[in-house]
């Protein structure tokens, strides 16, 4: 697959060996579509037409790769999507590493700077929060409580240095098997959002008789209680009133560490940027998503971290990843997790097909592997460095994956897990999002849902439809990386995103 940076036609043609094209605004039946060819129906925006005959079990080409193959006879100037395109079988040649073009990383002093807050650990904060985590659903309503009672009481005014208190839930955490699947990845997830270097203090609260217990978290993680970090369970305290009344006594206690923090001049290698996309359309593989790639690629080349995620998303591209991979090990583990997902899928009674999303194919994807070439355009063209497991601390650096679902709230649960203190967020139909303790930075893949949720989108991408070059969007794109990471504040921060959207993701059967 190819950048590419054309203008505007009418019909966008991505690769030459491509036979279909993108339509870049509403064609009606009887009007040109591309020279020599008239539109035999109506084709809506960001949805493809036929470039010449595709004959039945014939492929579908488009990024110069197989999107589908025809399940009849199509026309030039057809309309084509689901009602004539199916998925078939795909045997890709992996090429393991023999795509890997190193990447000069700049020397400190030449790399770019954000204002961030250096931890004590040694990690980079871009934001600086409280948290109260629950270690299981019977302690949530608690834990509510209590940030709401911190809220109200108005204490937060005096510690201008803290940017708030969130409060993540969790439905999960009772009949959990300490030695299984469930209690490992609660564990990772937990934890991880707990020592993620955006949350200044944390306080933890659990029932008492839950099967994720607190102790048996602290023993497997090696952690002790601080005085930023607080644990408590319902049982122990009291009750609910008691509890509250320690939960926030616990977090008035933080409050002047915490506070006692200035953010600092640090360098872009201590950026971790997750890369999400979600409520994709035709035109996310072409415009935000290879803008985001082309700003992963200059955070790499500055030292810097990259995260994509969303194994159902990258199914079907992920032989453009194994080609980039520093090692043939790193690569086999790529193809290891998409075989996982292939029985994960068989034994549910679903398909890996199942995606793309209903809104995905009104915006004109039509099968997952159209939609996941788009979205493995969010990771840029340099080495893939590493392969991690769902809330795995990620300590490589450069370009990685994560094994995620491609759900949105679940996926970036397990990047910010991992250790994202950034995350960028690109959407064509308009995806509702945010993130705490992780600032989201939401890019619009098309100026129509850009002028439409103004509100709500930082960034617009639509533009390199009209010749903004992917190059320069990647460059705006990575500035206000640096931005937002120095406390400038997204669209959903401003909107109060970002409570609901902790979402660990749940594999094991619910007992």
């Amino acid at each position: 697959m190819t950048r590419s940076s054309a203008r505007p036609t009418g019909l966008l043609v991505l690769n030459d060996q491509d036979n279909v094209g993108v339509v870049l605004a509403v064609v009606k039946e009887g009007e040109v579509l591309a020279e020599g060819v008239v539109a035999r129906q109506t084709i809506m925006r960001g949805h493809k037409g036929a470039l010449r005959p595709i004959g039945a079990g014939e492929p579908v080409i488009k990024f110069g790769q197989i999107i589908g193959f025809a399940g009849t006879d199509i026309a030039p100037g057809e309309w084509v999507h689901t009602h004539n395109v199916v998925m078939g079988d795909l045997s890709h040649d992996y090429a393991f590493g023999e795509g890997v073009t190193e990447t000069p990383v700049l020397p400190v002093s030449e790399q770019a700077t954000f204002n961030g807050y250096r931890r004590e650990n040694g990690k980079a904060g871009t934001r600086n929060y409280i948290g109260v985590l629950t270690s299981v659903n019977c302690s949530a309503t608690v834990a509510g409580l209590i940030g709401q009672e911190v809220e109200r009481s108005g204490m937060l005014a005096d510690y201008p240095n803290i940017d708030g208190v969130v409060v993540l839930k969790q439905a999960n955490g009772c009949v959990v098997d300490y030695e299984g699947t469930i209690f490992d990845l609660l564990r990772r997830t937990v934890w991880g959002y707990a020592s993620n270097p955006n949350m200044g203090g944390v306080l933890l609260v659990g029932l008492g008789c839950e099967g994720f217990q607190i102790p048996r978290l602290m023993e497997a993680c090696g952690i002790t209680e601080n005085d930023l970090f607080r644990t408590m369970t319902i049982q122990e305290t009291g009750g609910t009133r008691k509890t509250v009344e320690a939960g926030v006594a616990a977090i008035r206690d933080m409050l002047p560490r915490v506070n006692d923090v200035q953010r600092q001049p640090l360098p872009a290698s201590e950026l971790i940027l997750a890369l999400q996309c979600g409520g994709s359309d035709g035109y996310s593989g072409i415009t935000a998503n290879p803008a985001l790639g082309v700003a992963a690629d200059m955070l790499v080349a500055n030292g810097g971290t990259a995260i994509l995620s969303e194994t159902p998303e990258i199914y079907g591209a992920e032989h453009l990843l194994t080609r980039r991979a520093r090692t043939r090990e790193v690569g086999q583990k790529l193809v290891d997790i998409i075989h996982w997902w292939e029985d994960y899928t068989r034994r549910n009674r679903m398909e890996m097909n199942n995606n793309p999303s209903p809104g995905n194919k009104l915006g004109g994807l039509t099968t997952i592997l159209e939609k996941s070439l788009g979205a493995a355009a969010k990771g840029g063209s340099t080495p893939l460095n590493a392969v991690y497991h769902y809330a795995e601390p990620v300590r490589e650096k450069g370009f990685v994956y994560m094994d995620t679902p491609g759900y949105d709230p679940v996926a970036a649960t397990g990047q910010v897990a991992g250790g994202a203190n950034m995350l960028c967020f690109t959407t064509g139909r308009g995806s509702a999002y945010g993130n705490k303790p992780t600032p989201s930075i939401k890019i619009a893949t098309n100026s129509a849902i850009f002028r439409q949720m103004e509100e709500d989108m930082d960034l617009n991408a639509g533009d390199i439809l009209e010749g903004v070059s992917l190059e320069e969007k990647g460059r705006e794109i990575f500035e206000k990386v640096l931005a937002v990471a120095s406390g400038e504040k997204t669209k959903s921060e401003l909107l109060g995103y970002g409570d609901a959207e902790f979402v660990p993701w749940q594999t094991g059967a619910v007992m």
